[in-house]
């Protein structure tokens, strides 16, 4: 029998800096009920990004948080802090997010921050391992897989617990723009796979 607190939908707050399409697959299968979630509140660090214009257009809460708007590294930790405590946020989801959260944040929300890669970590990962630069690592390494991983946020950049993993093969014609592209079908699917790993526990066991 469902308690309240299996009743009450997770509230997810998305750090996005970019096209935030890996933001959109959540929210529509949230919109859709394939998911028992809700978006709380979208940051971007980007007051152009496309994630922005994507949560204002759903009508849901934004917020541009950046080094222009918190020169100081404290201040900034300490301004997404609020604003997910805020919004009830019970899950961080770092949807193309191109930088590296303050200890605040890491500890109030500590084991519920996840994040995609385009790869499959602990493989093509690190500091400065993002984006093209992903696929072109894959290519000149002639790896036969790529694929895409979620994973639990800690202070080090794609080192947290693996959540959930997807291989892609790549193609000996690939480029880094063709197998990207294959890789972003997959995120699409897995994130909000990984994101209903979450919304599936009660929320005494997900805070």
């Amino acid at each position: 029998m469902a308690n309240s607190a299996q009743a009450q939908p997770l509230c997810l707050g998305v750090l996005a800096s970019h096209g935030g399409t890996n933001f959109q697959a959540i929210l529509n299968q949230c919109q859709s009920g394939e998911l028992r979630a809700q978006v709380g509140v979208v940051i971007s660090n980007n007051s152009q990004s496309g994630a922005l214009e994507r949560a204002r257009n759903a009508n849901l809460p934004v917020a541009h948080l950046s080094s222009v708007t918190h020169p100081e590294s404290d201040a900034l930790d300490r301004a997404i802090e609020n604003v997910l405590v805020q919004y009830g946020v019970n899950l961080v989801v770092l949807a193309g997010y191109m930088k590296k959260l303050g200890p605040r944040v890491l500890a109030a929300f500590s084991n519920r921050i996840i994040n995609i890669h385009p790869a499959l970590l602990p493989a093509f990962g690190g500091r400065g391992m993002y984006g093209e630069r992903v696929h072109q690592a894959v290519i000149e390494c002639r790896a036969q897989f790529s694929g895409a991983t979620v994973h639990l946020v800690n202070e080090e950049y794609d080192q947290g617990p693996i959540l959930l993993q997807e291989i892609v093969r790549v193609l000996p014609d690939d480029t880094p723009e063709t197998l990207a592209a294959r890789v972003l079908e997959v995120e699409h699917r897995l994130f909000p796979a990984a994101v209903g790993l979450f919304a599936e526990m009660p929320l005494s066991q997900s805070t």
